[in-house]
């Protein structure tokens, strides 16, 4: 019997049992998902400074708290989020993802003190943590393995444009109820609460139309511990090892970006500038708007890349890629001047060279019945990533310099050069069961 046609989307070859359907759901739920990431960071220093209060002084220590303790529930949570989207499906843990968001989003501005404002912040990490491990995971389940570097292009240039949403137009929310007439506290709860609205619109047609397929035969019938402790073993695989490593420090390059960039600029701009608070929100939003953008725009290109190039080899030229970029923070004075725009415009490309470089190299390296917990695994890294920087980038943010975030990521940029370089020819690509059954004719 001869095989089926090859259905496509944006020139990746679906796989079986995927519809062009499930394939726009997922690139709708990189943007949404991504802009909705992006939006609650890069409007920590707006509620800190509005809704309580907080001194400029210690916002960047308090920032640094706050991602601190939502990326320690994610570490807790994501590697059986992987399990359990084994077990019981992807569309599950997206939808949960989702509303776990909303709830965040929607109490935030409520928060009467930093203690309520961590408790929340934990909620919406968990929801953060879902949608990071089921992005990476249903990018390369949904296509064939000669696309996977494709399906990551799409998925950062999707998610770019998420980005760019959340920081053009999402964080302007506040300033432009404000505009209307509202009190600036009533126009930031009002702007939180028609956000998580929407998230909950995503959360029920993506559950419409997300695959309900049986990624695993397997899956069903494993423990859901032995499924996390086979993400964590996978370690021992030099290729598994690198990946997780690049995670840990594009997830936090991403949390960088969004969170203490956003902080930067707006404490400059109130402080230095004498802006209001939203106007400063406002203005930061556009300069992290830049770097989104080229993000958005370089992505396809790493992912192409991902398909013609060895995959370890592209990981280790993107992390020095990003490192360069992280650590010119150094040379600047003024973050609203033009060269924090060059700066932005290389750290995008940074910024997203890490991000979509690291998945299809574990794609290549495990097995697909434990697909889900190694991404969740993948993620977890990602996650102990941004608890990293986030705490040491937001004691160096107020003890040194508004740079010392972004010095950090560089520095742990470098080391992953460094691992890469020493691991790079021990690197051999798995021969998957999932490979075998695409020569398979259909039938």
């Amino acid at each position: 019997m001869s095989a089926s046609p090859t259905r496509r989307v944006l020139g990746t070859q679906l796989a079986d049992g995927i519809t062009k359907g499930n394939m726009w759901a997922l690139l709708s739920m990189a943007t949404a998902g991504t802009a909705v990431i992006s939006f609650l960071p890069s409007t920590q220093p707006h509620i800190l400074t509005t809704i309580l209060g907080v001194p400029e002084s210690a916002q960047g220590t308090t920032v640094g708290l706050l991602g601190f303790a939502a990326e320690l529930a994610m570490i807790l949570s994501l590697a059986w989020y992987g399990a359990l989207a084994d077990r019981f499906g992807r569309r599950l843990i997206v939808t949960l993802g989702l509303v776990l968001c909303a709830i965040g989003t929607a109490l935030f501005p409520f928060a009467g003190s930093t203690a309520v404002l961590v408790a929340l912040r934990v909620v919406f990490g968990l929801g953060v943590a879902a949608l990071n491990a089921m992005m990476s995971t249903i990018a390369i389940d949904y296509v064939r393995t000669r696309s996977r570097g494709k399906s990551y292009g799409l998925i950062g240039f999707f998610g770019g444009l998420g980005a760019v949403v959340a920081v053009l137009v999402m964080v302007r929310l506040p300033q432009t109820l404000e505009g209307r007439g509202l009190e600036p506290v009533a126009a930031t709860r009002l702007a939180f609460l028609l956000i998580a609205a929407g998230i909950l619109v995503v959360a029920v047609l993506l559950w419409l139309t997300l695959s309900t397929a049986q990624v695993s035969a397997t899956a069903d019938r494993t423990t859901l511990p032995r499924l996390a402790r086979e993400g964590l073993v996978l370690v021992r695989d030099p290729g598994v090892a690198l990946s997780y490593a690049a995670s840990f420090v594009a997830r936090a390059d991403l949390a960088v970006v969004v969170g203490f960039m956003t902080l930067w600029i707006a404490d400059f701009a109130t402080s230095e500038r004498g802006m209001s608070s939203a106007e400063a929100l406002a203005r930061a939003g556009a300069v992290v708007g830049v770097s989104q953008t080229v993000a958005l725009v370089c992505a396809p290109l790493f992912g192409w890349l991902g398909d013609r190039m060895r995959r370890e080899n592209l990981v280790i030229l993107s992390q020095s890629i990003a490192a360069a970029a992280y650590l010119s923070t150094l040379l600047i004075s003024d973050p609203l001047g033009g060269g924090m725009m060059i700066v932005a415009v290389l750290i995008g490309v940074g910024e997203i060279a890490g991000i979509t470089t690291a998945g299809p190299l574990l794609a290549q390296q495990v097995p697909a019945d434990v697909r889900g917990a190694a991404f969740g695994v993948h993620t977890l890294c990602g996650a102990a990533g941004i608890m990293i920087v986030s705490a040491a980038g937001g004691a160096l943010y107020d003890a040194w310099r508004p740079a010392g975030p972004f010095v950090v990521s560089g520095v742990f940029g470098l080391l992953v050069v460094a691992f890469g370089l020493v691991v790079r020819r021990r690197v051999r690509p798995r021969t998957d069961a999932d490979l075998v059954r695409e020569a398979m004719p259909a039938g």
